[in-house]
């Protein structure tokens, strides 16, 4: 899938992607070395990877609609689609876990809710990994299943 989003000769999305991704990443980092016993601002600057994490996440959720909205093929629309969706529940994962850290003291979280983070981070992980894979031609064979592309 050609991406129709390009600044300065270089696609848009695939550089969006990565800084929720590492802001997400970081904001397990701080988590971790908060529920290990690290100082109580530690939860605080997770919060906030989040916030910034989140903020970029939808910026790069409309550069894959923008990408998506102007693809011609139908399978390729199709996988296009289903990389948003998958990313779309990073997304949604992720704001859940803010909301449920708005009350807490010091934004920290507990242990059952840092296992939900590091699964939403490594469906985060997944759907950049399925991305490049679309992104190159090269989707994996259910995704091209879904799509109807049996070739």
């Amino acid at each position: 899938m050609e991406s129709r989003l390009i600044v300065a000769g270089q696609a848009v999305q695939p550089i969006l992607v990565m800084f929720p991704l590492g802001l997400f990443a970081m904001a397990a980092m701080f988590d971790m070395a908060d529920l290990l016993g690290g100082p109580s601002i530690l939860g605080a600057l997770a919060y906030w990877n989040l916030v910034a994490g989140l903020f970029a996440g939808v910026l790069a959720a409309l550069a894959t609609a923008v990408d998506v909205a102007f693809v011609r093929h139908p399978s390729a629309r199709r996988l296009g689609v289903l990389r948003a969706l998958v990313n779309m529940g990073v997304l949604v994962t992720f704001a859940v876990i803010l909301m449920l850290r708005m009350r807490a003291p010091d934004r920290a979280i507990g242990g059952g809710l840092f296992a939900v983070e590091l699964l939403a981070l490594a469906l985060a992980g997944y759907g950049a990994w399925f991305g490049g894979k679309v992104a190159t031609g090269q989707a994996p064979a259910f995704a091209r299943a879904v799509a109807g592309n049996r070739n």
